[in-house]
């Protein structure tokens, strides 16, 4: 009796050590985990980007001195407490972008870091980024196809042009020899048949999770109550250096439709090409210019001219919305609100790409593997030199 109550104490007191090293362990914040946008810590660290905006004026004017670059996402599961039914997901996936502010002067495309002083690291919800992102990139083709036309194709058909200059011939010329097919819409005017037009996948309706309705095919249609209904959304590919958009079965994008390639077989079989964004990513490595262009034709397609800040629209909202690292920076009052949160998270850049990489997680697992092998084997040890002593005893 006294043996058994011996092994269930030191049993106890294995697990009690566990306890308190996974306890001491869980202290330690980690990106993957900690930084949800709908928990109590990740609501208040990137609240706390914004706090400011309700009790007194924010000056980050001087943002309009850097360039915003990309420096990767990532991604975590967490359980969806706003599913009450079967259908609903009990995990839910939430995605994060890391980007850095670069001094515009310092910002180098060719290094994935962008710059290596004097910067400021942020985290934001991956959906506000990337829809500000994009609406940033198409204002800025847009505005690059109309300054391409107005000042570089000479296409005007003036008195100088002979009867056989055909307009359209022209600007679709300039724009191709300059690979600026995205400010063409149509095929080749000078092409004896006109391509069969075919429905493309509006990007833009995508950066947040959305359905898409495939069309019916008469060989393979479903029956009503079989039909299976799939959604496009953005997501982080594995190493964090890249945001692609995949095809999954569930309205919170968390279950990719086809597993080994992010459903993008499930978009070829219905669509019969390949799901635009499936491979290249959504969001380049450009050192964007933060500083809104001096003419006012320039400024975001005269969208946030009025500002006096000089801050384009796209880092404005970034800034303001993202949780902050600012202890590399030269400013006056710093955020460094978000810098534990970032921690947890390791970036490494090799050839130019970023593969992120929780380090937090690893770490601690081996640290709990290891004092939980050497308080086992110690433990042991007693447990057998009681049990010799008392064995003693009875002789």
């Amino acid at each position: 009796e006294n043996n058994r109550k011996m092994k269930l104490t030191v049993a106890a007191f294995v697990m009690a050590i566990a306890s308190a090293s996974a306890a001491r362990t869980a202290k330690k914040v980690d990106l993957s985990r900690g930084l949800a946008a709908d928990s109590k810590a990740g609501s208040k660290v990137l609240s706390q980007a914004r706090r400011v905006e309700e009790d007194e004026e924010v000056d980050f004017t001087w943002v309009a001195g850097y360039s915003l670059k990309f420096q990767g996402c990532h991604h975590m599961q967490q359980w969806n407490a706003e599913a009450d039914g079967e259908d609903e997901p009990k995990i839910q996936t939430k995605r994060l972008v890391r980007f850095r502010l670069c001094p515009a002067d310092a910002c180098m495309y060719e290094d994935a870091s962008g710059c290596d002083s004097g910067y400021g690291d942020y985290i934001i919800d991956l959906n506000i980024f990337l829809e500000a992102y994009w609406e940033n990139k198409l204002e800025m083709q847009e505005w690059q196809c109309e300054y391409t036309r107005i000042n570089e194709c000479g296409c005007d058909d003036d008195d100088g042009k002979d009867d056989n200059f055909n307009e359209e011939s022209c600007q679709y010329a300039c724009f191709m020899d300059r690979g600026m097919d995205y400010c063409w819409e149509g095929g080749d005017p000078d092409a004896d048949d006109e391509p069969e037009e075919k429905e493309e996948l509006e990007v833009q309706e995508y950066m947040e999770c959305a359905q898409i309705d495939f069309p019916e095919d008469e060989n393979r249609r479903l029956e009503e109550e079989e039909e299976i209904q799939y959604f496009i959304g953005p997501y982080c590919a594995e190493s964090g250096s890249a945001i692609l958009l995949g095809v999954f079965n569930d309205e919170f994008c968390t279950n990719f439709a086809s597993e080994g390639d992010a459903g993008r077989s499930v978009y070829y079989d219905n669509m019969a090409e390949a799901l635009p964004y499936g491979s290249e990513s959504l969001v380049d490595m450009n050192c964007i210019p933060c500083k809104e262009p001096g003419d006012a034709d320039m400024q975001n397609n005269q969208n946030d001219q009025q500002d006096e800040d000089e801050v384009v629209e796209f880092c404005e909202l970034a800034y303001q919305q993202a949780g902050k690292c600012e202890n590399r920076l030269s400013i006056n009052n710093p955020n460094s609100n978000a810098c534990t949160y970032m921690s947890g998270i390791s970036i490494f850049r090799r050839d130019g790409e970023v593969i992120m990489r929780d380090l937090s997680s690893s770490s601690a697992a081996s640290v709990f593997i290891g004092i939980f092998s050497a308080t086992f084997v110690a433990a042991g040890a007693y447990v057998y030199y009681l049990k010799t002593k008392l064995d003693r005893a009875k002789i």
